[in-house]
């Protein structure tokens, strides 16, 4: 998982307007002060790269890198 959480994280560095250092602990929108549009324009950043579908009900329970690291892999494992 470790791979996907630094792709998360390389993905995630243009969003980070702050310069948070971002982590497989880092909450995504909290930690990086990001609001709900910008969260969906990083998901979309996500989905495009790993050629995946995150469902909206799975990512309103997604806070963290490694959460969202878990959703990638699951979905990528689907496809």
């Amino acid at each position: 998982m470790t791979d996907t959480v630094t792709q998360l994280c390389t993905l995630l560095e243009p969003f980070n307007g702050n310069g948070t250092v971002i982590s497989a602990t880092t909450d995504i929108s909290t930690d990086l002060n990001i609001d709900s549009v910008t969260v969906m324009d990083f998901v979309m950043e996500v989905e495009d790269h790993f050629d995946i579908e995150i469902p909206l009900n799975v990512l309103s329970e997604t806070r963290t890198v490694a959460d969202l690291a878990k959703v990638v892999e699951a979905r990528t494992r689907k496809g």
